[in-house]
């Protein structure tokens, strides 16, 4: 009954989660095993929403909230700020759960993959979904490693507004950068969350400041904190002039105290509290010219008889503008701040409405998230996030639409519209969305069977997999005749690995982990090359003249050009048979038979008989190109990476001299409260097996983020070190 449930076009075991309102898809986990509701050992569910027991309070509640009182919001950060501690707080105080879990115990509602729980992070997105003081939320709790960046990109896509959870004593990391551009890309409306203000070296000026500096973004702080690490108690609401107070005895979080701040009992507190909220009443009006005429026409005089709705309504504007991002902090693990967060969400951040997205989508069968559980439903309106079954020939960026009817209607409208008068939000932008890019893998090893009677069972596995997780490449060595797995690092090839083994009862072998390296040329050349086979009765003539040459702009795939003198009559016929043939030259250089980058190829000359395939020509250009790049001067290029180390002083100078030694470049080392933060670039080459050696040189204290910057020439030493070793003339010791 259940055999094609995926997630985004993923294996049998999964579902797919769909956005209505952006006819996309986003990815849910949820196994086969966990179709049917059930309690998982350890954790005490609260009933779902609507739901009293077993039975439906409100159908129609459940389907069809009002969409303005709908929020679709994802989760996002650097690693260990605290994201999945957050989403378990929230569900906690939502009612979606009766106990709180913790990623040191295994035992949170999201990340529920037994990946995640041995190794406390998230890998796979997972979507909850919740009621909050009448509104619906639809969250998204993404990962924050830089192996699994995908993930996060097929999530924003589909939402409507974000959350960032940073580390307040350490500001912006090296992922946080990526995923908020990730979302810059997306347009995300986004709320910032100070988390782990407890925490020893919690700043919140500092962390305020790195938003400001690192992120290019304006902090509008709507909360200040009440003491810093071990004294944070609470915060201070600036909005309304209020402190929330956190009773101590409540091992839960749940109760709490909010007080107005009086002259008596808060003289410096309320002063502070009145300057911070006058300088935020001035940045809003400045952003926004609604409210800069409300407050120079009613309240110049004096800011404190401006009411806090009229300034929450401001603030929402400037947020969905994403012209600033407010601020507000806390201490998910203690228990402080996340019921205000909430608040927040649901006043800051934008309903499907506000998005601009029109389209209505029907999918014959539906059900509501809530992690790895969830309940069928009839219908769903515009602006909600559903999982549907049964799709087995979508995969990732697809645009769904209910028939080939309405896409064509659809898309004549557009055109005509676009005739009229162009329009920044027209409708052909609304019908197609933009696709997933997806990043290249930098890693890859060889993967084998435990015999080859199951070597199907493995291909399955893989295609399965691929369509799950589009950075998962896979492809087969034409010497060897092996399977080759290519990802994004160590953790995500180790992650694959498992899960072959956990889901597919696969013990598979995994050859030595290689770095994916890439080739270019140094000079122009010319080649020509003639191809003439008999077939049957039938004579297949091409020759081919074309020149290759470098390009100074990086270009992954090569940039195709077509001489005045090729016949234009034989273009039309071949074109696309000339470019596969291009292409899959490029696949394989002559050095090492890693991709070709960065060079322009062209055709000078084509001759063809009459009634020659186009296999053929694809044959011969491809063949001329392989020895035109054969003849040229030939440069391995090798995955230069971002490398960013924290680390305290005492530590300092071992983790620069290993750098060094491992071909590091540095370009800045920067003051964080008690530790050094060490940015530079180093390759990719060189930084396998780098966790382990941190952790010895500097007994564990450590940290550090790594994201691919871009390819760069090996010096000619190491190019021929490289190639000796490839080609078994070194002994690798």
């Amino acid at each position: 009954m259940f055999s094609n449930l995926r997630k985004f076009g993923v294996n049998h075991k999964k579902i797919r989660i769909l956005h209505i309102n952006n006819m996309c898809c986003s990815k849910i986990k949820s196994s086969l095993k966990r179709l049917k509701p059930y309690v998982p050992l350890g954790r005490n569910y609260s009933s779902l929403p609507g739901l009293v027991g077993n039975d439906i309070k409100s159908l129609h509640s459940i389907i069809s909230p009002p969409i303005a009182k709908i929020r679709n919001i994802g989760i996002m950060a650097h690693i260990d700020a605290g994201k999945t501690t957050t989403t378990e707080r929230i569900l906690y105080y939502s009612g979606y759960t009766r106990s709180l879990g913790d990623v040191d115990d295994g035992d949170t509602v999201t990340d529920f993959m037994a990946q995640e729980r041995e190794r406390g992070i998230t890998i796979q997105s997972a979507a909850v979904t919740f009621d909050w003081k009448g509104y619906r939320v639809n969250l998204i709790d993404t990962p924050g490693h830089v192996d699994f960046t995908l993930e996060v990109e097929r999530c924003l896509r589909v939402l409507d507004g974000a959350v960032a959870v940073f580390d307040a004593s350490a500001g912006v990391e090296a992922q946080t950068l990526t995923v908020w551009r990730q979302a810059d890309k997306h347009k995300i409306p986004r709320i910032c969350f100070l988390n782990k203000m407890d925490k020893g070296g919690a700043s919140f000026k500092y962390a305020v400041e790195s938003i400001r500096e690192k992120l290019k973004a304006k902090p509008l702080l709507l909360q200040l904190p009440l003491g810093e690490g071990k004294a944070f108690k609470g915060v201070v609401d600036v909005v309304s002039k209020e402190k929330l107070l956190w009773n101590r005895k409540s091992e839960d979080g749940k109760n709490f105290e909010r007080k107005p701040l009086l002259e008596m009992s808060d003289a410096e507190l309320l002063k502070e509290t009145t300057e911070a909220r006058n300088a935020l009443i001035e940045q809003v009006a400045d952003l926004d010219d609604e409210f800069a005429d409300l407050v120079l026409g009613e309240f110049s005089e004096n800011f404190d008889l401006l009411p806090a709705e009229k300034l929450q309504t401001a603030i929402h504007r400037v947020t969905l503008a994403q012209t600033a991002v407010p601020v507000l902090c806390g201490s998910a693990l203690k228990n402080k701040g996340v019921q205000p967060l909430l608040d927040a969400i649901t006043m800051y951040l934008p309903s499907p409405e506000e998005r601009n997205y029109e389209f209505l989508e029907r999918i014959s069968r539906l059900l509501l998230p809530f992690a790895d559980q969830h309940i069928e439903i009839p219908s769903l309106t515009a602006g909600n996030i559903a999982l549907t079954v049964g799709l087995k020939h979508t995969a990732t960026g697809d645009t769904i639409v209910s028939s080939k009817s309405s896409a064509l209607a659809a898309a004549r409208r557009a055109e005509r519209e676009g005739e009229k008068k162009p329009r920044q939000n027209s409708e052909a932008e609304r019908l197609l969305l933009a696709g997933v890019e997806i990043p290249e893998p930098v890693f890859f090893c060889t993967i084998e069977p435990p015999s080859v009677a199951r070597q199907p069972d493995l291909d399955y596995a893989l295609k399965c997999l691929q369509r799950e997780d589009p950075s998962l490449k896979v492809k087969l060595d034409p010497d060897s005749g092996q399977t080759v797995l290519c990802g994004m690092g160590e953790l995500h090839i180790e992650i694959i690995h498992d899960r072959i083994k956990r889901e597919y009862g696969l013990e598979t072998y995994l050859g030595p982990l290689q770095v994916a390296y890439r080739e270019t040329i140094l000079n122009a050349v010319h080649a020509t090359d003639t191809l003439d086979r008999t077939l049957g009765d039938k004579r297949h003539l091409v020759t081919v003249e074309l020149e290759v040459k470098p390009i100074e702009t990086s270009s992954v795939t090569p940039v195709i050009k077509y001489a005045a003198g090729v016949s234009e009559d034989l273009l039309k016929v071949s074109q696309e048979a000339i470019e596969n043939g291009i292409h899959s030259a490029c696949l394989q250089g002559p050095l090492l038979g890693s991709p070709v980058q960065d060079v322009a190829i062209t055709l000078q000359s084509l001759i063809i008989r009459p009634g020659t395939s186009t296999t053929m020509i694809s044959a011969c250009v491809s063949r001329c190109l392989q020895q035109a790049l054969k003849k040229a001067d030939k440069q391995v290029l090798e995955p230069l990476m971002n490398l960013e180390v924290t680390v305290t002083r005492d530590y300092l100078s071992p983790v620069l001299a290993d750098l060094a030694q491992r071909r590091g470049t540095i370009q800045e080392i920067q003051t964080r409260q008690e530790n050094k933060i060490v940015t530079g670039f180093v390759p990719l080459a060189e930084i396998m097996g780098y966790s382990t050696v941190l952790r010895t040189l500097t007994s564990g204290s450590a940290t550090f983020a790594l994201e691919l910057s871009h390819y760069q020439a090996m010096n000619p030493q190491d190019q021929t070190t490289l190639l000796s070793r490839r080609s078994g003339l070194t002994q690798v010791l």
